[in-house]
């Protein structure tokens, strides 16, 4: 029964399943589009990873400190 429907039915899967996948690609596009245009993100720094690896290189973003953080969470209590 089931296998019957994916046979007559395996072209507009397919479609559909391309379309869909299309659909996210895009809107992934454009929400990396969008963050960088608002300044949230700035993907350009990121392009230099690949190349600056090494251990004693400087992060891309730096990270958030954890004592810091830790204490914040202590002063809200």
């Amino acid at each position: 029964m089931m296998l019957d429907f994916i046979v007559e039915y395996q072209g507009y899967l397919y479609v559909l399943l391309t379309a869909v996948l299309a659909l996210i690609f895009y809107l992934y596009i454009y929400h990396l589009y969008s963050s960088e245009k608002s300044g949230e993100r700035n993907f350009e720094k990121y392009g230099g990873m690949a190349i600056y690896d090494d251990i004693h290189d400087v992060p891309v973003e730096p990270m958030p400190n954890r004592k810091s953080k830790l204490n914040k969470e202590e002063e809200q209590k």
